[in-house]
């Protein structure tokens, strides 16, 4: 729950892990509405030719909203949130979230900060890059 005075660039998120097992993409994939075979059948033809299937793009995505989430606390709030689905991810396989603060400034009275976020497979390349702003109390 960082503070303005408490924060400067360059300072790094806490890490949050995920390894979506493909129980949990079945419930993602009801949550969001998006049944792609990609994501849940194995004898999908795509998933044949990838030897798997994957993690959803949005799945990803909310892990992204949830680490900046959990970082800024019931304080702050997020004010824009995107992402670039750079990468596959797979069921039962381990992927970081991460971030750092790229830049701190203030705007129109508001005590802003940009961050720049990220997963990462387990091979560490960035699979789902992109920034937020947030502000901060």
């Amino acid at each position: 729950m960082p503070k303005w005075d408490d924060v400067s660039e360059g300072d790094a998120l806490p890490e949050l892990k995920k390894k979506p097992g493909v129980t949990q993409l079945v419930k993602y994939a009801a949550g969001s509405g998006d049944f792609n075979p990609l994501h849940h059948d194995f004898a999908f033809p795509q998933s044949k030719a990838l030897g798997s299937i994957i993690v959803h793009g949005r799945f990803k995505y909310a892990s992204l909203g949830e680490l900046v989430s959990n970082w800024l606390g019931h304080e702050g709030r997020i004010v824009k949130l995107g992402c670039q689905y750079r990468g596959m991810d797979f069921p039962d396989k381990e992927f970081v979230a991460g971030g750092t603060v790229k830049r701190k400034y203030e705007e129109d009275g508001r005590k802003l900060a940009e961050l720049e976020i990220w997963t990462k497979n387990e091979e560490g390349k960035a699979t789902t890059p992109g920034t937020a702003v947030v502000e901060l109390p």
